[in-house]
């Protein structure tokens, strides 16, 4: 069966506290951005066979806002630290590593590397993967390990979600 992936950035986040790169939380606009996107994911009656995300503070929660809104359990989510990745060398190693019994899959993660892949995999060329922004990408290809040159099926930011 075809593989589907679904690339999505962290929500905005802040940089008003004094903490590590990786417990850096959502701004409020991070968190009203994630339930945006999932809102829009369950409108559409889109559902990931698995849901992968940074371990990273802001994609931790960005991922479990999205899975809350279309209804998909938070306790599912599996943290992997491949995706705490900005050049995108471990993600794709990752995404290639997937299980082949999954069809469907959401990551959760950071830019440079999800712009980078997005460009790499995809049909169509992108400047920047905005904060909460929702790249998806069919595969022809029924091995994760196979997937190469895919078809961009989707690019959602959440300022055309806002009113």
């Amino acid at each position: 069966m075809p593989k589907t992936l679904y690339f999505i950035r962290h929500g905005k986040s802040s940089w008003e506290h004094q903490v590590s790169d990786r417990e850096r939380p959502l701004k409020s606009r991070g968190t009203n951005d994630a339930r945006l996107i999932g809102s829009w994911l369950r409108e559409n009656n889109i559902q990931p066979d698995a849901v992968y995300t940074s371990p990273a503070k802001r994609a931790q929660a960005t991922s479990v806002l999205v899975s809350h809104e279309m209804g998909y359990s938070a306790d599912k989510i599996e943290l992997v630290e491949d995706l705490y990745d900005f050049s995108g060398e471990s993600v794709h190693r990752f995404i290639k590593s997937l299980n082949d019994n999954l069809h469907t899959v959401f990551i959760f993660g950071h830019n440079y590397a999800f712009t980078n892949l997005v460009n790499f995999f995809g049909s169509r060329s992108i400047e920047n993967l905005p904060t909460a922004g929702l790249a998806r990408i069919t595969f022809s290809q029924d091995q994760w390990a196979e997937v190469s040159e895919g078809k961009t099926t989707k690019l959602l930011f959440p300022k055309e979600l806002k009113a």
